[in-house]
């Protein structure tokens, strides 16, 4: 049976994620205690009591996803059970970074809480934007913000499946772009609470300081192959998985590529790994026939450790 574990980027956090998988597994709670003593402030304090505005802001959401990720990772492997693939969406190739032993968690800890302030600086709250596309193609929506830019950033920023793109930019170009796509037939269009436009090219300033910590970052081949988000390619190099930690910054993230490759190279079952379910529903989208899989409880850890055990057997 080929499995893939994928892993959830921003988007995903709330306040209580963890609190159970902290309360019921001791590989778990020392998670979120290492995270505590590398980050030096109670991380895990943010996650399981908030406040959600402070939770929100980039440069705590993206530790805190990471750690809530690792927390949810780490019952499962001492469970014996282990990806023959890894993919993460944005930030969560950090964490599938982590489980195909190619990055430490300590190291992942702190570039991502790095990579977050970084980005948070590099357009000034308020001035950038994203949005959800529902029920448009792709090329509709890259002219509709073709049109709308009007001398402004706004391009696709995450592509996640058939009929569900995300834009990012600058506000007023967003707003713009989300009333041609509306014009164009779209289903739904809704701005996105987030707070700063990832995945465009006013992220560049980000990228450029994130790669100068990535250049030191101790990255080692992963010992299964990782499908980069930024071009959705399977690589399988340290100086690989180091060159796609830097493009995406500014860059799109190709999901739903992503996951159509995983489907060709014969994975059946994708498991979820950290916080919510949204990775689990694009999946089912892009590939209808495959199964489904979720880590982010006790509940749902030992669903999945049952039927892998079973997949195992059969």
């Amino acid at each position: 049976m080929s499995v893939a574990f994928v892993f959830p980027g921003q988007g995903s956090q709330r306040v209580g994620m963890g609190r159970a998988l902290a309360e019921a597994f001791r590989e778990s709670s020392e998670v979120f205690a290492e995270a505590d003593r590398v980050l030096g402030f109670p991380l895990s304090r943010l996650c399981l009591e908030g406040p959600q505005e402070e939770l929100q802001l980039t440069a705590n959401t993206q530790p805190a996803i990471l750690a809530t990720s690792v927390a949810a990772l780490r019952p499962l492997l001492a469970r014996g059970h282990r990806p023959l693939w890894v993919a993460g969406h944005s930030l969560g190739e950090y964490s599938a970074l982590v489980a195909a032993g190619a990055l430490g968690f300590a190291d992942a800890l702190e570039t991502v809480r790095r990579r977050g302030q970084y980005m948070q600086e590099a357009v000034p709250v308020g001035q950038g934007a994203m949005a959800a596309i529902l029920g448009l193609d792709l090329a509709a929506i890259e002219e509709a913000c073709r049109a709308a830019a009007e001398g402004e950033v706004v391009a696709p920023a995450n592509v996640n499946s058939p009929g569900q793109v995300v834009i990012a930019g600058h506000a007023r170009a967003v707003d713009r772009a989300m009333e041609r796509c509306r014009a164009a037939g779209a289903k739904r269009a809704v701005r996105l609470p987030v707070s700063a436009p990832f995945h465009s090219g006013l992220m560049k300033p980000a990228e450029e300081r994130l790669a100068r910590d990535l250049a030191s970052l101790p990255l080692k081949d992963p010992e299964v192959p990782l499908v980069r988000n930024v071009d959705a390619r399977t690589v399988r190099t340290a100086a690989e998985c180091r060159d796609g930690l830097e493009r995406q910054v500014s860059r799109p993230v190709r999901w739903q590529e992503s996951v159509e490759l995983l489907a060709r190279e014969g994975v059946r079952t994708f498991v979820e790994v950290g916080p919510g379910t949204v990775l689990g529903g694009l999946v089912r989208k892009t590939v209808p026939d495959a199964r489904v899989l979720s880590v982010e409880d006790p509940a749902s850890l030992e669903r999945t450790a049952a039927a892998l055990a079973d997949g195992a057997k059969g």
